[in-house]
């Protein structure tokens, strides 16, 4: 019996193109809001609300970011319940090898698009203070995955919509900065957070093959369609959520064709990443310099060589027997939730 070959979309350079001078319309009408009635100064007080993953209390909001919160709050239509429990449940029986794959494969994965990378460059916390993004990222990775996260108050879904106004945030930040070139797209564009999207659910899927994870289809596919609700409620648009594993594959080799190339930025953020994670890992064995180069061989294993090296990444071979030494570093430390 002949296999089924699962129907995929294009995703042409034509339709990636429009998308890729496209933002976030309803996020970028609240931080419009914001900034008409209360200036530059209005929005520094939005992100720093935004920046405290613990404050979900809109009381004391602008009226712009609780009609957001009111209207968004909500799954997708198409969103189903059961295949994101299982998706829930894929990613919680690999924990501990999905944050290596996220901290040494997708993040640096998404540091060659040379374009869309430009924003973070540009922006200091990003370079300077890389551990603090670290452990924020991994609260927020961790947290959506979690089953407690999606009952009761629906943590997951305002912890989501608070990180997708800190993209709208940083996209006002990046076109008021005077240094942005529009030949990068705009800030924070749907094309790059499409690519972002793949980064954490089929890059992740890919990182697990590599490492010898045996996954069924269902399980991939699964996780896959636990992401993409995620994405949706973060801003991506529905032509850019990859319907299937195929559809996925198709969309990652558009984008990685058009964007991905060597930077300055993209060297810059892999370095910054490598000292984070020796700092933050390295704390528990006392050997960060070791550690750091754990991890670059780790991320050249995912990556290989032609990405490694764009990377600027050193040639370190990952030795089949210092594997599992790899696969225990604390990447994210402290985004245990409860089950």
């Amino acid at each position: 019996m002949p296999t089924l070959v699962k129907p995929t979309r294009s995703f042409s350079d034509t339709l990636l193109s429009q998308y890729r001078q496209q933002g976030d319309p309803p996020a970028d009408a609240v931080l419009a809001a914001v900034a008409d009635t209360s200036g530059r100064g209005g929005i520094s007080l939005l992100m720093q609300w935004l920046a405290d993953t613990h404050d979900v209390d809109l009381a004391q909001q602008p009226a712009a970011v609780q009609a957001f919160f009111a209207e968004h709050a909500r799954l997708p239509d198409w969103a189903d319940p059961a295949r994101m429990k299982r998706g829930m449940a894929f990613f919680q029986q690999h924990a501990g090898l999905i944050g290596l794959v996220l901290g040494t494969y997708s993040l640096p994965y998404t540091y060659m698009g040379a374009d869309g990378v430009q924003l973070l460059w540009l922006t200091e916390r990003i370079k300077n203070d890389t551990a603090r993004r670290l452990q924020e990222t991994g609260e927020w990775v961790f947290g959506v995955n979690t089953p407690n996260e999606w009952s009761g108050p629906v943590k997951a879904v305002l912890r989501t919509l608070k990180v997708r106004l800190i993209h709208a945030g940083a996209r006002w930040f990046g076109l008021q900065s005077g240094r942005w070139n529009m030949d990068w797209g705009m800030p924070v564009n749907q094309e790059d957070m499409a690519g972002t999207n793949l980064s954490f659910s089929y890059i992740v899927l890919r990182g697990l093959r590599q490492s010898g994870v045996a996954a069924t289809e269902q399980e991939e596919e699964d996780y896959l369609h636990h992401i993409n609700v995620i994405a949706a409620l973060n801003g991506v648009a529905h032509e850019l959520l990859p319907q299937n594993l195929r559809e996925a594959y198709h969309l990652d080799r558009a984008i990685a064709r058009r964007q991905f190339r060597a930077s300055e930025a993209g060297k810059g953020l892999t370095s910054a990443l490598l000292n984070a994670i020796a700092e933050v890992a390295g704390k528990a064995s006392g050997q960060p310099d070791n550690v750091r180069n754990l991890a670059a061989a780790q991320m050249r294993f995912f990556l290989g060589d032609s990405h490694a090296d764009a990377l600027g990444l050193p040639a370190v071979p990952l030795e089949k027997r210092i594997v599992n030494v790899v696969r225990r570093l604390p990447i994210f430390p402290n985004t245990v939730f409860s089950l």
